[in-house]
C-alpha cells in the first residue's frame, strides 16, 4: 500500500505536495518521492526514509513546478533499495513521470512483453516501472500529447495491465493524469479548489489529504476511468476501460485508511464504529454472561470499534496503551523480526487499567500473529486476570495480491488453523472475530446495502482471476525470508 498525489496550481506545488505526503505517510514510511514540471524539465528527488528525511530546504527548492505528483512507498514485491523509490522517470515519449498505489499480478508476463515487443528495459524489480513502461509505449503511439491521445493510451493500458492500481503521472507538454484499475480496487479521489486566478485540482490516495490542503472533495476516479488535467488547468475525463465488477479493497476501512477519510462515499470512521457494533452484538450473542470489565483498544486503528463495543457491551471503556509515536507503523514494516521488536518499544501497558480485570483487548485485523501474541502477554503482565481478544476484521487467510504486503499463506496465523487453535497460539483465554458478512455490511452501511467489495484476503476470491504459479512466485518474492535474502545480497 502506498500514498499518491497529484496537483495542478495555479503557483508552486512542491510545497503543497511535501505537505500532503505527511498526510498520507501512514500508507508508507520505507520511502518517498516528489516530480515537478518545471517548463519544458522534469525535476525528480526521492529517497529511502520518511517524508521529512527524504526533503530539506535545498531539494525542496529544486522542486520548481506548478504541476507534480508524489509518492510514500511500502514495499510488496519489489526490493527495499533506494532505486525502487517513485516516482519513475522515461524520456520517451516526451517525458513521463509516474507513481503507483496497487499492485499487479500480471508483472512476469508483461515484464517480457515491454522487452520483446515494446523493446524497452526495465531497470528494477518493481512492477511500477513496468506500469510505466506499458503506458510509455501505448502513449507512444500518438504524434502529440494531448488528452485524445491519453485516453486512447489508457485503453490500451487497461487492456493489457491486469490487477489493483491507482496511478498519477506528469506527462510533459500536457499536464497531470490520474486513473484506476477497472475493479476500483485501489482508492483514488480528485479534488479542486479556487484560487484568485482560476481553480486547481488534486487527487489524491485519501480524501484527507485533499481537506488539510483546502480542496473540496469533488468525487472518487471511477473505476477504469482516465483523468487529465492540462497545464492551463482544464479537466478531462473519460472511461477508458469497461468496468468490471466495482471491489473496492476493504482492507482500507479495516487498517490502512485514516478514519477521518471518505473512500467511495463511506466514511472511514462511520464504518469502523459499525464493525464495533456488529462485533459487540456478536459476542453478546456468543456469551451474555461475558463477565468483561473493561475494552481496551490496541492503538490506534482498532479505537473506533473498541469503542463502540464497550457500548454495546455496557462495560467501561478504557485506554490501556501509551503508544511511542515515534515508531512506525507495525504492520507495514519490511520484515518479521524488525515488526516483533517494535512492538515493546511502540506500546506501553499502564497497569492500573489491566490490574485484576477481565480485560477484553480490540485489534484491527490479526495478520501474522506475533504482535498479537505479545500484546496478550504484556496485559497478563500488567496484571490482567484474564485476556480476551476480540479482532474487528475476520480471520486473514489468504495472501492480498493488490498492494498489501500479506505474504504467503504460510506466514498467516489463520492459514489452516481453527480460531480454537489461534486462540491457543496467542495465547489468549477467548479470541473472537468479525464475521465476514457482518464486515462488508458494517463498511457498506445503510447507504450502501449490498455493495461489494474486495475480501480475497478473508475469502481467497479474487476479483481479477489468478493464474497458475501466480501464488509460489509471490511467496518467493513476499515471505519475510526473501525479504531478509534479498537485503542481505
Amino acid at each position: 500500500m502506498c500514498g499518491i498525489v497529484g496537483i495542478v496550481g495555479r503557483g508552486e506545488v512542491a510545497g503543497l505536495l511535501y505537505d500532503a505526503l505527511t498526510v498520507l505517510q501512514h500508507r508508507g514510511q520505507d520511502a518517498a518521492g516528489i516530480a515537478t514540471v518545471d517548463g519544458t524539465r522534469l525535476r525528480v528527488h526521492k529517497g529511502n526514509g520518511l517524508v521529512r528525511d527524504v526533503f530539506g530546504l535545498e531539494s525542496m527548492g529544486l522542486l520548481r513546478g506548478r504541476v507534480g505528483i508524489a509518492h510514500c512507498r511500502y514495499p510488496t514485491a519489489g526490493s527495499e533499495g533506494s532505486d525502487e523509490a517513485q516516482p519513475f522517470y522515461v524520456n520517451s515519449p516526451f517525458g513521463i513521470t509516474l507513481a503507483h498505489n496497487g499492485n499487479l499480478v500480471n508483472t512476469d508476463a508483461l515484464r517480457n512483453e515491454v522487452f520483446e515487443q515494446d523493446r524497452r528495459n526495465v531497470n528494477t524489480g518493481s512492477d511500477s516501472e513496468v506500469l510505466l513502461n506499458v503506458f510509455a509505449h501505448e502513449l507512444d503511439r500518438h504524434h502529440a500529447p494531448t488528452p485524445e491521445a491519453v485516453f486512447a493510451a489508457l485503453d490500451g493500458v487497461n487492456r493489457r495491465v491486469c490487477g489493483g492500481y491507482a496511478v498519477v503521472c506528469t506527462v510533459l507538454g500536457l499536464g497531470l493524469v490520474a486513473f484506476r484499475d477497472p475493479n476500483g480496487i485501489r482508492p483514488l479521489v480528485l479534488g479542486r479548489r479556487s484560487v484568485d486566478d482560476g481553480d486547481e485540482y488534486m487527487v489524491a490516495s485519501e480524501s484527507a489529504a485533499l481537506d488539510i490542503l483546502g480542496f473540496e472533495r469533488l468525487r472518487d476516479v471511477e473505476p477504469g476511468e482516465g483523468i487529465v488535467i492540462t497545464n492551463e488547468g482544464l479537466l478531462h475525463a473519460r472511461q477508458c476501460a469497461m468496468p468490471g465488477k466495482h471491489a473496492p479493497c476493504i482492507f482500507e476501512y479495516v487498517y490502512f485508511a485514516r478514519p477521518d477519510s471518505l473512500i467511495e462515499n463511506i466514511s472511514v470512521h462511520k464504518a469502523r464504529m459499525r464493525m464495533g457494533v456488529t462485533l459487540g452484538e456478536k459476542i453478546l450473542r456468543l456469551r451474555p454472561d461475558h463477565g468483561i470489565d473493561v475494552v481496551i483498544p490496541i492503538p490506534d486503528t482498532s479505537r473506533d470499534s473498541a469503542l463502540e463495543i464497550a457500548n454495546v457491551l455496557g462495560v467501561k471503556y478504557r485506554e490501556g496503551f501509551i503508544k511511542n509515536r515515534y515508531v512506525g507503523r507495525t504492520f507495514i514494516m519490511p520484515g518479521q523480526s524488525e515488526r516483533a521488536k517494535s512492538v515493546r518499544r511502540k506500546l506501553n501497558p499502564i497497569p492500573l487499567e489491566f490490574r485484576n480485570r477481565v480485560v477484553l483487548l480490540v485489534d484491527d485485523s490479526i495478520v501474522r500473529g506475533t504482535t498479537s501474541q505479545q500484546i496478550v502477554q504484556m496485559a497478563r503482565d500488567a496484571g490482567a486476570k484474564k485476556v480476551y481478544l476480540a479482532s474487528a476484521a475476520p480471520p486473514v487467510r489468504y495472501p492480498n495480491v493488490y498492494g498489501i504486503d500479506m505474504p504467503s499463506s504460510e506466514e498467516l496465523v489463520a492459514h489452516g488453523r481453527t480460531e480454537q487453535d489461534i486462540e491457543t497460539l496467542l495465547g489468549c483465554d477467548w479470541l473472537v472475530y468479525q464475521d465476514l458478512a457482518d464486515l462488508e455490511v458494517a463498511v457498506a452501511g445503510p447507504k450502501f446495502p449490498g455493495r461489494k467489495f474486495d475480501s480475497s484476503c478473508f475469502s481467497g476470491e479474487y476479483v481479477t482471476g489468478i493464474e497458475a504459479g501466480y501464488f509460489e512466485r509471490l511467496k518467493q518474492m513476499r515471505s519475510d525470508e526473501a525479504k531478509k535474502k534479498r537485503r542481505a545480497s
